[in-house]
């Protein structure tokens, strides 16, 4: 049987256990050439040296360097579950390379604190790593627990400060699993030195992360590579990137924004006749409408059509004989498309080597890093890189040379005032993911707002702030807009409308966070029911109803503290 594989980054300070934490998941796991542990133990007594798993590291990659084992950039082990590859994350100039280029196709990343040193500068700058990759699945490891006797209100307080900053990037990190990789606590079974941590070690926890479903179950993305006249047939040539498309299919040409169906698929010979294709596929097929078809144009289904602007958000990895400049004029090429565009804006640029940070630069220099803004001279179809990596990653040309590689990070948008979760034509505003605390200067309880943030169906949310934490499953409903979302292991599912919603026996909120004292279906339509009767809100029906099915405090505690800071500005490394 072919076994899944799933590709994990690995980042945090060098001094924090990152290697240690690496050495012990393929001690832990038997993954280690043969005799690498005893000749690794014998070198250090030969040095006078305690052994150290960090040191495995060191005997796993110079046996890779010897073409032994495997490529020199990538560490494998295994569980019962899959197969592992770890990418380490120096933060050096050829990972971030690697990185923008899309060749490292992390799917999901691990973060590693030192419980000790807590947060530093350095740990800040790897978290935001992953808020270049776009990466949704997310573990933080506190680490070296064994340093600060297990505590677990030390790694409470660590775990919200770097929520904190993290929700100020659009991280949203799945769990945070307290470690102590040189002594084995929480990495392949429960620590009894943390009664208090009750879930998963780190073997069991990376086996929860969910695989990215395979390419031919996307929305469907396929890029024209050229039409071509044939007898009487006008037939669109191209490669499927992802999805399936079926004879007869309904069809959408993007940007133009054409509606028409699948006339037919075709074919050199009869055995390869098919009435359906899919992704990998380089195919040929008719619509049956004559419009005028060109090169680079999308063909989507209706429902789940690509993104299309003349301006995105991108992050990108220079390359280019000469620096980059904001506002001259290079060629992007997308999928099949090639157009004209400029730097519009140079958000900032990060070192490659440093990770030192250059706000509102007017040039990129060769080898680093840019948060940009692109301006193309016609409409452009992309997705966002987290969410399709072969229809959000393009090159930039220079001349006549590729200089650049870079991945689609977004839409530019106004200021957003709220977060909201937006799926199936619906938009539901949420509070839920707000601090409340009591202001003594002020004998109030106050609301602190997130961070603006939108999360689109598969997206991950903040289950967890400073101020509340909701479990991995529940539902919200929103009794004045009418809409309610599914959340799945964090994730945003669905979003209905409030009479097509079922009740799954999951916990439900309302949109602010309150927990909705309903446990059965018969509950929920004597919820609704009571509802419906309500006409006036300032009234004392309403107070009752609010009282009998309302309970704040159940996901929330309300701090008490002096005075109330507003939110900062997002993090700037």
């Amino acid at each position: 049987m072919e076994r899944e594989v799933l590709n994990i980054v690995v980042v945090g300070h060098v001094d924090h256990g990152k290697s240690t934490v690496i050495g012990r998941l393929l001690y832990d796991t038997q993954s280690l050439p043969e005799g690498a542990i005893d000749r690794v133990k014998r070198i250090a007594k030969e040095k006078g040296k305690p052994f150290e798993y960090a040191y495995l590291l060191d005997a796993f990659e110079e046996e890779q360097k010897q073409g032994i084992t495997i490529d020199t950039t990538q560490l494998q082990f295994r569980t019962e579950k899959r197969d592992y590859v770890i990418i380490d994350a120096p933060g050096h100039k050829e990972f971030l390379k690697n990185m923008i280029s899309g060749a490292a196709s992390a799917e999901a990343a691990l973060l590693i604190i030192d419980a000790n040193e807590g947060i530093q500068e350095q740990s800040k700058r790897h978290g935001y790593l992953l808020s270049l990759l776009g990466i949704q699945k997310a573990y933080v490891l506190i680490n070296k627990m064994d340093l600060i006797n297990y505590s677990e209100a030390k790694f409470n307080e660590i775990r919200r400060e770097m929520n904190e900053f993290l929700h100020n990037l659009h991280v949203f990190p799945l769990k945070y699993i307290p470690i102590s990789a040189f002594f084995g606590e929480n990495m392949v079974a429960p620590s009894e030195k943390m009664p208090w941590y009750k879930g998963e070690p780190i073997l069991k926890a990376i086996d929860l992360f969910e695989k990215d479903k395979g390419l031919e179950t996307k929305p469907l993305r396929f890029p024209i590579q050229d039409v071509y006249k044939f007898d009487n047939r006008r037939i669109i040539a191209g490669r499927i990137e992802t999805g399936t498309l079926q004879l007869g299919d309904e069809i959408l040409i993007s940007p133009s924004n054409k509606l028409t169906k699948v006339k037919t698929i075709e074919y050199w010979a009869d055995k390869d006749k098919t009435d359906s294709i899919y992704a990998g596929m380089s195919v040929g097929i008719t619509v049956e409408d004559e419009f005028f078809n060109q090169r680079g144009e999308f063909i989507v289904h209706p429902n789940q059509a690509p993104l299309t602007a003349d301006t995105c958000k991108a992050n990108i990895f220079w390359m280019g004989k000469k620096e980059l400049v904001k506002g001259r004029e290079y060629k992007l090429k997308l999928a099949t498309q090639e157009v004209e565009c400029e730097i519009h804006s140079i958000v900032k640029v990060i070192d490659a080597t440093t990770l030192a940070t250059v706000e509102n630069a007017s040039q990129v220099k060769t080898n680093d890093v840019a948060e940009v803004i692109i301006r193309t001279k016609k409409q452009l179809c992309f997705d966002e890189f987290k969410n399709n990596q072969l229809t959000g990653r393009f090159v930039i040309v220079d001349g006549y040379d590729v200089s650049g590689g870079g991945i689609v990070s977004g839409l530019v948008k106004e200021l957003q005032a709220v977060s909201k979760l937006i799926g199936n034509g619906l938009e539901l505003v949420v509070n839920c993911f707000d601090d409340y605390f009591y202001v003594l200067s002020e004998s109030t309880v106050r609301k602190l707002d997130a961070r603006p943030h939108t999360f689109s169906v598969g997206d991950v949310v903040a289950v967890a702030g400073k101020t509340y934490e909701y479990p991995e499953d529940f539902d919200i409903i929103d009794l004045r807009s009418k809409v309610a979302a599914y959340i799945r292991k964090a994730r945003v599912v669905n979003i209905v409308k409030l009479n097509e919603y079922v009740f799954a026996g999951v916990p439900a909120i309302d949109s602010k966070g309150a927990y909705l004292r309903i446990e059965t279906k018969e509950n929920f339509d004597d919820f609704l029911n009571e509802f419906k009767e309500i006409n006036d809100w300032q009234g004392k029906q309403a107070s009752s109803f609010t009282n009998k099915w309302f309970e704040f405090t159940t996901y929330r505690n309300i701090p008490v503290v002096a005075a109330l800071k507003t939110a900062g500005p997002d993090y700037q490394i």
